[in-house]
């Protein structure tokens, strides 16, 4: 199984990254201001908690007293009861931040997908898609909303802890900051490594995601074709290659902390010896060498925190460009201010500027070519009155999907233009042309739930009567009626529950529903049986009267009662004309619907000839 390659992430630790991550988390800034104060309060409690073992052990054990000790121990409990209040707030605050960072990026996202053209889902699997709203995006929301909390409190400890270091034993803090520049450096080096490696880790996560995704969804031709093998294999690999990165990923990081833990130890182990000799010399109090230890103790414990947050975000960051690649993304088509302006956007639109579309269509000296790939027209031009049909037939590649394509501005004309009504179609707006379109394809989708809400989908506030009119006007209420639940029954998923006809009708009615002015059937009755092509076709005299309509049909008898059929080859219209003219032409179409009769006739002969056997 062959697997589309994603973009490698090479850039360094991005401050400009994370700036433009924190952007999505605007709406909770005053969470993370709240969450900032707290963590900040949680660390000067931890920094007061030495001075008062100092204190007790200079006063109550050195004097042996216990003089005002309950004043002491009330002081403690008060203290006590400062931080648990602020660690509950700043996990209240904490969890809020991550789920909201996440509902807000998976709503961006999803946003952006709906936004995006057909080129883009050219070239990025579905199950990449899944892994950046997934997995990615949930990363990604933990890292605001945890790491940050990590970043404060540790950054607030070692400022304090210093400050209070400082005003002990001066002398002996400067030697411990010694271990300081080494830690950096050590730091430096694996941030790089452990980078390297979470970037593999969320690459692959990604390929596993779209290898679980086309598996699923080509479940019928992997059994057809007995590939559960060698898909085994392939899966397989992917999932080894994840191991090894996982795992590498995991030794860096495990190596990490020890690495600064130990560091750290021979600081503390020179406080002991130090301040041991100081305190037999008299020359400090037992306490002061406690409070030192343990300041020593708590400034390398953040600092511990702090590397273990940044080699996080070493993995978070592979995430981080993932989703902000998709969220940044632009689209290829986009309306141009000045329409927006005027005719709104794709969730904002101004309908009251809208104008009536009737259905006049001229392409004018068009080409188009894909990204990657060879002129697919060249200098094409048509003219089609409103209410026409225009069938296009000829060979697979000729380009007949892509005149429709650029027809409903899924694709632009990279040279020449598209007029609708007598306007560039780019001087109205994309929800405009695309409000006005009925579109069927040759496998059509259906979504999850009853066949009423498939009909009513693109018109959610239709009325049940006018869903089972659109039924009625394509001959779908027949069979719909039949079923248990009727117009109220599940199709599934994908419409799994239906035949392709059964699917290819309430596609139809879904159509119509909305009314379109223009109306496109793209192989709509090569996936059907005679019988139901028959019931396709009564339902297309129906709909397609007084629309401007293309057909696109291998089978060339849907095409015969077309207004004008144009045969494409290599991106040109090489013959123009109705069924009897073309016919007369004895041309290339002529070829192809003789042959494709002489194959429909001997199949209906055997057909016959086994009835009767």
């Amino acid at each position: 199984m062959q697997q589309t390659e994603e973009k490698d992430y090479t850039q360094k630790f991005s401050l400009s990254l994370w700036k433009n991550i924190m952007h999505y988390a605007k709406d909770y800034y005053g969470h993370l201001l709240r969450l900032i104060l707290c963590m900040a309060a949680c660390a000067v409690c931890d920094v007061i908690f030495p001075l008062m073992s100092k204190y007790a052990i200079d006063h109550f054990i050195k004097e042996q007293t216990t003089e005002n000790l309950w004043v002491f121990c009330l002081g403690y409990g008060v203290l006590i009861a400062v931080e648990v209040f602020f660690i509950y707030r700043f996990l209240y605050l904490g969890g809020e931040i991550e789920c909201g960072v996440c509902y807000t990026i998976r709503r961006q996202g999803f946003r952006k997908l709906q936004e995006l053209p057909f080129s883009y889902y050219d070239t990025m699997p579905v199950g990449y898609l899944m892994s950046r709203m997934t997995s990615d995006a949930q990363r990604l929301a933990e890292t605001i909303g945890w790491s940050l909390l990590d970043l404060v409190w540790g950054a607030v400890m070692i400022v304090l802890s210093l400050i209070t270091m400082f005003i002990l034993l001066p002398g002996v803090t400067l030697i411990v900051l010694l271990v300081v520049p080494p830690l950096a450096l050590i730091s430096w080096k694996f941030q790089q490594k452990i980078l390297h490696s979470y970037r593999k880790v969320r690459k692959t996560n990604s390929e596993i995601t779209g290898s679980f995704n086309e598996g699923i969804m080509g479940a019928k031709t992997t059994k057809t074709l007995v590939r559960e093998e060698r898909n085994m294999e392939e899966f397989t690999q992917l999932t080894h290659r994840m191991k090894r990165s996982s795992v590498s990923a995991a030794s860096l990081s495990a190596l990490y902390l020890p690495i600064v833990t130990s560091i750290g130890s021979i600081a503390t182990a020179y406080v002991l010896w130090k301040g041991g000799s100081m305190v037999a010399a008299s020359a400090i109090e037992v306490g002061t060498l406690v409070a030192f230890v343990s300041y020593t103790m708590q400034l390398f414990e953040p600092i511990r925190n702090i590397a273990g947050t940044f080699a996080d975000m070493q993995s978070a960051q592979a995430a981080a460009e993932r989703v902000i690649t998709l969220l940044q993304t632009e689209p290829d088509i986009v309306d141009s201010k000045e329409v927006e302006e005027v005719f709104g956007d794709n969730f904002h639109p101004k309908k009251e500027n809208w104008p009536e579309l009737h259905g006049d269509i001229e392409f004018r000296h068009v080409d188009f070519q894909y990204k990657k790939g060879d002129k697919v027209l060249s200098d094409f031009n048509l003219s089609v009155k409103q209410g026409q049909t225009i069938a296009l037939v000829g060979p697979t590649g000729a380009g007949k999907s892509t005149v429709v394509n650029l027809l409903c501005r899924f694709y632009e004309p990279t040279a020449g233009e598209i007029l609708i009504d007598g306007v560039d179609y780019r001087q109205r707006s994309q929800l405009w042309l695309q409000s006005h379109l009925g579109y069927v394809l040759q496998e059509p989708h259906l979504f999850s739930g009853t066949i009423a809400d498939n009909i009513r989908y693109g018109k959610p506030e239709a009325t049940d009567e006018q869903v089972h009119e659109a039924a009625r006007m394509v001959n779908a209420e027949n069979f719909i009626l039949k079923m248990e639940n009727g117009y109220e029954t599940q199709v599934g998923e994908g419409g799994g529950r239906l035949s392709t006809g059964e699917k290819q009708l309430i596609s139809f009615a879904r159509a119509i529903l909305a009314d379109p002015a223009i109306f496109v059937l793209d192989e709509a009755t090569s996936s059907v049986d005679t019988q139901t092509e028959m019931i396709i076709q009564n339902a297309i005299s129906k709909v397609l009267t007084g629309r401007t309509s293309f057909i696109i049909a291998h089978r060339l008898s849907t095409v015969r009662t077309a207004d004008r059929i144009l045969l494409i080859r290599d991106g040109k219209i090489a013959e123009s004309g109705t069924h009897r003219e073309l016919i007369a032409l004895k041309g290339e179409y002529y070829k192809l619907y003789t042959n494709q009769f002489t194959e429909e006739r001997a199949m209906e002969i055997l057909a016959a000839k086994e009835k009767t056997e």
